[in-house]
């Protein structure tokens, strides 16, 4: 048990959590975005889904408390290591940040990752939480993404979600040991297609409620 612990508090532990909590979310990403694209075919179609959903009971509520504990995981131990490395930079302040081929996702993960964690605070707030009545799941939905200034909004987070996958997901596979000459930029560039499918995907449901 000790070695458990000492692992998982290590960097090297730490970054291993990050990883598989990450690969984990982009798996739920997947799931999600593909239930969603059944708001395209109409109000029937998705409540249909919802309702399908919530038929499954306690797989449901399993499912949501295994994301909850990704998220407290994934969160607080990015925090951390975004708290050690800013610790530790000092020491290392004549280093160019630009080596190594840092690119725009792994430069702003700390902060995308908090912009992510005000938009699912949000998301769940509006559509998981809110107190439905009588009202369909559909149509608080549409309703709420054909607001202007939500939609921008959620477009904007999407935007976000997608450089924060681009390098999460093959930093993730890296960090598992999946790194290989060959198959990283196989890996990268699957990540990158990924991220592509994920902001454009969800980004474009509330353009699309916009204007119908």
């Amino acid at each position: 048990m000790r070695w458990l612990i000492s692992t998982f508090t290590s960097s090297v532990g730490k970054k291993l959590m990050m990883a598989l909590t990450g690969l984990g979310f982009c798996g739920f990403l997947g799931v999600h975005l593909a239930g969603n694209l059944s708001l395209y075919a109409g109000a029937d179609a998705f409540n249909s889904y919802a309702k399908h959903l919530h038929s499954l009971g306690p797989l449901i509520t399993i499912a949501e408390l295994g994301l909850l504990g990704m998220a407290v995981v994934h969160v607080l131990t990015g925090l951390t290591l975004f708290w050690q490395n800013l610790r530790a930079r000092p020491s290392r302040y004549a280093v160019d940040r630009r080596a190594g081929g840092r690119t725009l996702g792994s430069a702003t993960m700390p902060y995308t990752g908090i912009v992510l964690i005000i938009f699912v605070l949000w998301h769940l707030t509006d559509f998981h939480f809110i107190e439905k009545g009588g009202t369909t799941i559909f149509t608080i939905v549409s309703n709420a993404l054909a607001k202007p200034s939500l939609a921008i909004f959620y477009v904007a987070c999407m935007i976000v979600a997608a450089i924060h996958v681009s390098h999460g997901l093959w930093s993730a596979f890296q960090t598992i040991g999946l790194n290989h000459p060959k198959y990283t930029p196989i890996i990268k560039g699957a990540g990158l297609i990924f991220s592509l499918v994920v902001g454009f995907g969800f980004g474009l449901i509330p353009i699309y409620f916009l204007f119908v």
